[in-house]
């Protein structure tokens, strides 16, 4: 059998020695992390408190948005509630002037028919005039040869 020399035995005692450090290394490193993460909670700001006061937070705003958005709401309400009134004024106005309209066109139509019968009056009474004046030349060169002396005379006895 062969024995082992010493130097063997001088590398496995380095060997054992190593792994029990790391491990006491590691072990001191978790404890460390542990504890520093107690201490954070205890006296940092908590995870909790945190989310608390972002809802907080996030509520308030929710809460300023929708006042926001109801007066918003209600102005444009006022708003629309306006326009409405305004345009039913515009709209009775436009009939109105829809009924002068056709009350000023009927009165044109009344006063273009009665020019009509004016113009048409005035073409008759020319015509007649027309008529009259060339039937009174003719009747004035016809009468006094038609007249006989005795008529003359006749004229003339009536007269005194």
């Amino acid at each position: 059998m062969i024995d082992l020399a010493p130097e063997d035995s001088q590398p496995r005692s380095c060997i054992g020695v190593q792994p029990i450090a790391i491990a006491a290394v590691a072990l001191v490193l978790v404890l460390f992390g542990i504890g520093s993460i107690g201490l954070w909670r205890a006296f940092g700001n908590a995870p909790e408190s945190d989310r608390a006061v972002t809802v907080r937070q996030l509520q308030a705003h929710a809460a300023q948005v929708s006042a926001a958005l109801e007066e918003k709401t209600k102005g444009l309400e006022t708003t629309q509630q306006e326009s409405i009134d305004q345009l039913q004024v515009m709209q009775d106005q436009m009939q109105t002037m829809r009924r002068q309209i056709a009350a000023q066109q009927a009165d044109a139509k009344k006063l273009s028919d009665q020019v009509t019968a004016l113009t048409e009056a005035v073409e008759n009474l020319r015509q007649s005039f027309a008529s009259s004046q060339a039937n009174e030349p003719a009747a004035a060169d016809q009468s006094p040869r038609k007249r006989s002396p005795t008529a003359h005379r006749k004229r003339g006895r009536s007269r005194s």
